[in-house]
């Protein structure tokens, strides 16, 4: 690795993981990029509340303004900082699937100062269930994070991938090893007093709808 090549950390080594996730922190808090692996493919990440971030975000992966990247958070309760108007079955959602593969897509706080993009109002938010982006998470806050790959190729599935794809564009890549598989998360519109799949993933509609029945509602297929 030359010296302009961006550090890759081997996050399986304690030693490292610890010196990787400050790096990370440090280069998100720079208004730069970084890799993180998550429960379902590795994402490529950036301070949510940057504008410049993230349009640094969406110029490395190749895609406009019209598809804003999701964030991640690290606790469930953010979601309250990010959202307004959860409806009570989303809320039964969280609760039984965060930390996991599921996407909500919610109205947006309108007090928010930021700009993820042509988001009509609304954030698309996920707390993943892997360590590692939970710890870089929980110190840089709620992180605009999409798959690590650019747009038309597939989703990274591990750190190698993934610095093929975006090279120097990124600062910090965290290696944790490969990901379960390139199933990505669910994505729920909870916008609604019904529930919209927007895109099948790691979360089945038929165990949706298991969770929301009691709410006497539902979730329709709408991917």
């Amino acid at each position: 690795m030359t010296e302009q090549d961006s550090p890759i950390f081997d996050a399986t080594d304690p030693d490292r993981r610890d010196e990787g996730i400050s790096a990370a922190a440090l280069a998100v808090q720079r208004g730069e990029l970084v890799v993180l692996p998550t429960d379902t493919v590795y994402g490529v990440g950036a301070d949510a509340f940057d504008p410049a971030a993230v349009r640094r975000l969406l110029a490395a992966k190749g895609r406009g303004r019209e598809m804003p990247p999701p964030v991640l958070v690290s606790a469930a309760g953010t979601l309250d900082a990010l959202a307004v108007g959860i409806p009570v079955y989303a809320r039964t959602l969280v609760e039984a699937l965060w930390p996991g593969p599921l996407t909500l897509v919610c109205r947006q706080q309108p007090s928010l100062q930021w700009d993820l993009g042509d988001t009509r109002g609304t954030v698309a938010v996920r707390m993943p269930d892997h360590p590692v982006a939970l710890e870089l998470i929980a110190r840089t806050g709620p992180l605009a994070v999409s798959s690590a790959n650019r747009t038309g190729m597939p989703a990274a599935e591990d750190a190698a991938q993934a610095h093929d794809m975006l090279g120097d564009r990124v600062a910090v890549y965290l290696d944790a090893g490969p990901t379960a598989g390139p199933v990505p998360s669910t994505i729920v519109d909870v916008t609604g007093e019904v529930g919209r799949l927007l895109r099948a993933g790691g979360v089945s509609l038929e165990r949706l709808n298991e969770l929301v029945a009691d709410h006497g509602t539902r979730v329709e297929d709408h991917g």
